[in-house]
């Protein structure tokens, strides 16, 4: 009887060993192909640098610096064996005494233990299985782990590990824990530093040093005991680092250059062709954009803008909180933007207040005489640190775009899209499209000349009155100072901006033919109004095209198409993309690019854009432009080796009160200073074709020097001056005839963020600047 129940009992157990095994085979037959990790792929971010190799954004879910394992410190390697997986060299992949014992633990108690997972486990986890705590996993786990150490080195399995285990804050790998934590390299880390690392893979989302201080050091601790235990350090070596602080905190990169508007163009194309992959497979993107000019951009628009804030006033309290309870959620939920805190004022005064930080702390505030609002307690205000101390602060309404090119390749070199990424991502240098106002008329100018006109045609600066059919009105456009002038020389007109001369000049070419030429220099025809409005530049622009349009000039007369991606690695440094040597199309003959390119300069010698002079320089050359209602402020300009275009306005649209002579070119000379530094003078030289001649200042006919009042103007050969009384003249009479025709209804938009009509006003004077810019007043 005993007998037959011990075989029935054994064969039960050779039954369960039997189909135990089967079922080891059945899963060890399923198992990857653990050979993937000798070239396995991890997941690392897409980065995005500068040309010259500074970083510019990461994106990614994971932050991950890849390195192998000759580049991680021996200590680092010590510390995570001694409080990992002490006899990782010693067992096949899985520690047997561990698993015993977390076994015989989980029977007595129920409780499971931490130390049964060994780092080859924890590698087959990570790499082929998901995060799920069932015995099914976990006998996959061990499986997995046995096959990885029979099939890899015991090396290459710990550099697996320590390129692919979490740290916490967003950090995969030692290498990536060390810069978030410390901004260091793994050389550079102390044995402190190293045994926090060393101490957070076990629970890096809890005892992370920057969400647990506390729990981390206790974990540094017990990683430093574990390191002299196993005899990695010496007493010395505990006794030194036991005792010194975490000096942990989350690192900015210090070779990070801001520009977010850049970033987030080169993510969107990557995307574009790589799909999800973008972000996972470790490209490095170069674009063009060059460090320092980028920096020169960000300062320029920023400290433009803060100016123009200024000159403005004081807006008063963003809120008020009347409940202290308020305050601190309030503060902690607000965002510094550019250096400006927020605060919530405590003291109640014009001049001089008391402001409470995010922290609690109490700081004093001097308001200056810029503030006219009297801030109580419990305002929201903003404020920034000043050499002198705290001074009252407001993030400006208005925004601004710059863009900066290279005029003989169409390269990028330096793009900011507004005032602070964080609070607006919406790139108004390439997205926002609005009127350019007499920014655009260097091209109906252009076009003039394509026409046979010259520099010293006559035009008549003298009213004009065109009905709008069906609206029972007259459009009467002004010039600035509500004066005509009479006859006035092409160069002159554009010099100094007259409307009247821009609307003649236009109609005697043909709105077609002007809109058919413009798109040569990459203007969209179908963003032109068909009408003799467009003299007046109320198409729509993008700061990108206008600047791209001016490139042409800057050139000697060929259409640049803009780029931003220079080269694109992989991880490993090898190249998957290079950028071709652009070819440029001619958009102008070279002698029509010359001579613009020397009106141009006259807007700065003595035209509305004479503030450049500043930079005293001879080879710059631009043209200032305001919208109606001065809604937009323009300045676009150039040298022959940098064209930049600026942007002054409201998203939602509205008067800025200043010209763009006021507004935009002032940051256009901050940033041109930059980008000139040290370059020599470089303007186009001179066509063969390009003379001389001596005319008329009264009719533009060839003169000689006899002629008191004749000057010497540049000419194309092909459009010479005519002889007095020549019929060749008569080509041009209508541009100084009255223009008393019918206008067709304008149809055009300015955008933004959101598109706004325009709405026609007759009879409406025109604005005068200072400078004595024209306003560009429509109608």
């Amino acid at each position: 009887m005993l007998k037959n129940g011990f075989l029935a009992i054994f064969s039960l157990i050779i039954t369960g060993f039997f189909l135990l095994g089967c079922l080891i085979f059945y899963v060890y037959l399923g198992l990857p192909d653990v050979t993937t990790l000798r070239n396995m792929q991890l997941q690392v971010p897409l980065r995005v640098f500068t040309k010259d190799g500074k970083l510019i954004a990461e994106y990614g879910e994971n932050h991950r610096i890849p390195v192998g394992l000759d580049q991680v410190p021996t200590k680092l390697i010590q510390g995570i064996l001694a409080t990992e997986d002490q006899r990782y060299f010693e067992h096949p992949g899985v520690d047997l005494i561990g698993l015993a014992r977390a076994s015989r633990e989980l029977l007595v108690t129920g409780r499971k233990s931490q130390g049964a997972s060994t780092i080859t486990m924890q590698v087959a986890r990570n790499f082929f299985l998901s995060r799920q705590k069932t015995f099914g996993r976990k006998l996959n786990e061990i499986l997995l782990a046995l096959k990885i150490d029979a099939t890899l080195s015991k090396e290459k399995v710990l550099e697996l590990y320590l390129n692919k285990i979490y740290l916490g804050q967003r950090a995969y790998g030692v290498a990536a824990a060390a810069d978030v934590y410390f901004g260091k390299t793994l050389k550079e880390l102390n044995l402190s530093e190293i045994a926090l690392l060393a101490g957070l893979p076990q629970a890096p989302s809890r005892d992370n040093p920057i969400d647990n201080p506390r729990a981390a050091l206790e974990r540094r601790n017990h990683v430093l005991e574990r390191m002299l235990a196993s005899g990695y350090i010496t007493q010395k070596e505990y006794d030194t680092s036991v005792i010194m602080p975490l000096n942990a905190q989350l690192h900015k990169k210090t070779n990070l250059i801001e520009a977010p508007y850049v970033g987030e163009m080169v993510r969107a194309a990557m995307v574009e062709a790589y799909g999800d992959a973008a972000y996972t497979n470790g490209l490095k993107v170069y674009t063009t954009i060059d460090s320092r000019l980028q920096n020169g951009a960000n300062t320029a628009l920023k400290n433009g803008l803060l100016s123009y804030d200024r000159r403005h006033g004081f807006r008063g309290a963003e809120k008020h909180f009347n409940k202290p309870s308020q305050w601190l959620v309030k503060l902690r939920n607000t965002p510094t933007i550019n250096g400006m805190v927020p605060a919530v004022v405590l003291s109640d005064s014009n001049r001089y207040l008391t402001a409470m930080l995010t922290n609690r702390t109490k700081v004093a505030i001097d308001c200056g005489s810029w503030n006219k609002h009297h801030l109580k307690r419990g305002d929201f205000v903003r404020i920034s640190h000043k050499p002198e101390g705290w001074v009252l602060a407001q993030v400006p309404k208005a925004e601004a775009a710059i863009v900066s090119l290279d005029p003989n390749n169409g390269s990028i070199l330096a793009l900011t899209g507004g005032f602070s990424f964080r609070q607006s991502p919406y790139n108004r240098a390439t997205q926002a499209k609005r009127q350019p106002g007499s920014s655009f008329k260097p091209f109906i100018y252009s076009a003039a000349l394509e026409k046979g006109f010259t520099l010293a045609s006559i035009i008549n600066d003298a009213p004009i009155e065109q009905y709008i059919p069906g609206s029972n009105t007259i459009w009467r456009p002004q010039n600035s100072n509500l004066k005509f002038y009479g006859p006035t020389r092409l160069r002159f007109g554009l010099v100094h901006s007259r409307n009247t001369v821009s609307i003649r000049v236009l109609q005697a070419i043909g709105v077609s033919f002007a809109i058919n030429y413009a798109s040569q220099f990459g203007f969209d025809p179908i963003d032109m109004p068909h009408n003799l409005t467009l003299a007046l530049g109320t198409n729509s622009v993008t700061p990108m095209q206008l600047a791209s349009g001016f490139a042409t000039f800057a050139n000697g007369g060929y259409r640049i198409k803009p780029y931003f991606i220079d080269r694109i690695t992989d991880d490993n440094d090898k190249e998957l993309y290079q950028a071709d040597a652009p070819s440029l199309e001619r958009a102008i003959t070279s002698e029509n690019a010359y001579l613009m390119n020397t009106v141009l300069q006259d807007v700065i010698r003595q035209g509305t854009g004479h503030r450049a002079l500043a930079l005293n320089r001879k080879d710059i050359a631009g043209k200032t432009g305001t919208t109606n209602d001065q809604m937009d402020g323009w300045f676009a300009g150039y040298n022959g080796d940098v064209v930049t275009t600026v942007w002054v306005g409201f998203d939602q649209q509205r008067s800025l009160s200043e010209y763009g002579a006021d507004a935009a070119l002032p940051i256009w000379i901050d940033f041109m200073r930059i980008a000139l530094e040290g370059k020599p003078e470089h303007t186009l030289s001179q066509p063969p074709n390009i003379v001389r001649a001596r005319v008329n200042a009264g009719t533009g006919y060839n003169s000689d020097d006899n002629d008191p009042n004749s000057y010497y103007e540049l000419f194309d050969k092909a459009h010479l001056p005519a002889e007095s009384g020549s019929e060749e003249n008569s080509d041009h009479n209508e541009a100084s005839a009255p223009v008393t025709e019918e206008l067709d209804a304008p149809n055009y938009k300015s955008e933004s963020d959101t598109e706004s009509s325009t709405t026609l006003e007759l009879d409406k004077p025109a604005l005068q600047s200072e400078d004595g810019e024209q306003g560009e007043e429509l109608f």
